[in-house]
């Protein structure tokens, strides 16, 4: 990419809460985070667009355990604002509009799509 475009990389609510149990991947995601933000300030001059994506439990092949477990399913559904899991649908928009030029003066966020997670806290 040389001039103009938009980058969208995916990283997690784990991004910016301490999620238990799985350290390497909320420091890989946290990472990412920092790394969106840095490639943001670097090739904003190139017209270069660069911002995360950043989703609360998605309902995945990766998620499908935990969804199956009934505890954990409706704990984590307790976390949101909605009360649910997201389905991958729910990030369409999202990614749609980050890559678009409706999001031409958008650089270096975060968009989260967690249902509220992040609005509400570790509180379930």
């Amino acid at each position: 990419m040389r001039a103009g475009g938009s980058i969208i990389n995916i990283t997690s609510i784990a991004s910016v809460l301490g999620l238990p149990g799985n350290p390497g991947y909320n420091a890989s995601k946290g990472g990412l985070r920092l790394l969106t933000k840095s490639l943001a300030v670097d090739y904003g001059s190139a017209g270069i667009r660069v911002n995360a994506l950043a989703p609360g439990y998605i309902r995945t092949a990766m998620t499908e355990a935990s969804y199956q477990d009934s505890d954990r399913q409706n704990t984590r559904c307790r976390h949101t604002c909605l009360g649910r899991w997201g389905d991958v649908e729910d990030l369409i928009g999202s990614a749609i509009f980050l890559a678009s030029d409706a999001a031409a003066y958008v650089t270096g966020i975060d968009l989260f799509v967690d249902g509220g997670w992040t609005a509400k806290g570790l509180v379930a």
